[in-house]
């Protein structure tokens, strides 16, 4: 008798960019094959009129029409009541794959039954690795982000000097790419809304490991076409910061180490 396919639901939260997020849907319709994919978009009071394009072009995709830009979790978590999913994906709309990343990573996590959370190895457009598996965020790894001359310290958080060529645990999971065991996000009452943008995949991770592993899987890989606009717009540079403030506040007295 033929086993039983996984059930996978995947979420892509839009904003105005609707060029990319038809990529990144079309890749992951193309490419996944081995699991059945219920695919969500929840759109932030979009003004490109992204949400009635799905509809039309993507009959099979449900969409949620969000009457305000509520931020990234937000958005997210209008899909934890609608799904019944083995797994659940949290995917950027700047991302691509060309194989069934899904899959793979889905059949890991059935072999590895105390693994709560997985990401994949993530690449640039030109096929050079964004170093995303972080150590759990402190400030002095927050600071090397904007000063050259602790650059060291960047590479540490980023870990980008270790050779990670088999799956290893992680404290950062970044959230372009997450996949979650669903009755875990259910649980977790998916992201913690205070986070608007940044950081809210840090927390997420954070609380994930009270249910079991994070891991990254380096044979699995992505593409994201990361714009890091925080380093480009004093306007999301402030918005960074103040996640940050946020997510050391939330944390400053817990004395659990995951």
């Amino acid at each position: 008798m033929e086993n039983k396919k996984l059930h996978v639901s995947v979420c892509i939260v839009t904003y105005n960019d609707s060029i990319k997020a038809l990529n990144a849907i079309e890749s992951i319709i193309s490419n996944t094959t081995g699991v059945l994919l219920d695919l969500y978009i929840s759109d932030n009071a979009s003004l490109d009129n992204f949400p009635e394009t799905i509809k039309t072009m993507f009959p099979q995709i449900t969409v949620i029409k969000n009457d305000k830009n509520g931020g990234f979790g937000f958005a997210h978590n209008k899909v934890i009541d609608l799904i019944d999913s083995d797994y659940h994906a949290i995917i950027n709309p700047d991302v691509l794959i060309d194989s069934d990343v899904l899959t793979s990573l889905c059949n890991f996590m059935e072999e590895h039954k105390d693994v709560a959370m997985v990401t994949p190895k993530v690449l640039s457009a030109d096929g050079t690795e964004q170093h995303l598996p972080k150590l759990q965020p402190k400030l002095k790894y927050m600071l090397a982000g904007r000063i050259s001359r602790l650059k060291s310290l960047r590479e540490e958080y980023t870990r980008q000097n270790e050779n990670i060529s088999s799956p290893c645990e992680i404290d950062f999971c970044t959230g372009c790419f997450m996949l979650i065991r669903t009755s875990v996000f259910k649980q977790l009452g998916g992201f913690d809304e205070r986070f608007f943008m940044y950081m809210e995949d840090a927390d997420l991770t954070r609380r994930t490991k009270k249910f079991g592993k994070v891991m990254f899987i380096p044979n699995v890989q992505i593409t994201h076409l990361w714009e890091r606009i925080s380093y480009k717009s004093l306007k999301y540079l402030l918005i960074h910061v103040y996640s940050m403030l946020k997510f050391f506040f939330k944390y400053m007295f817990d004395k659990e180490k995951y």
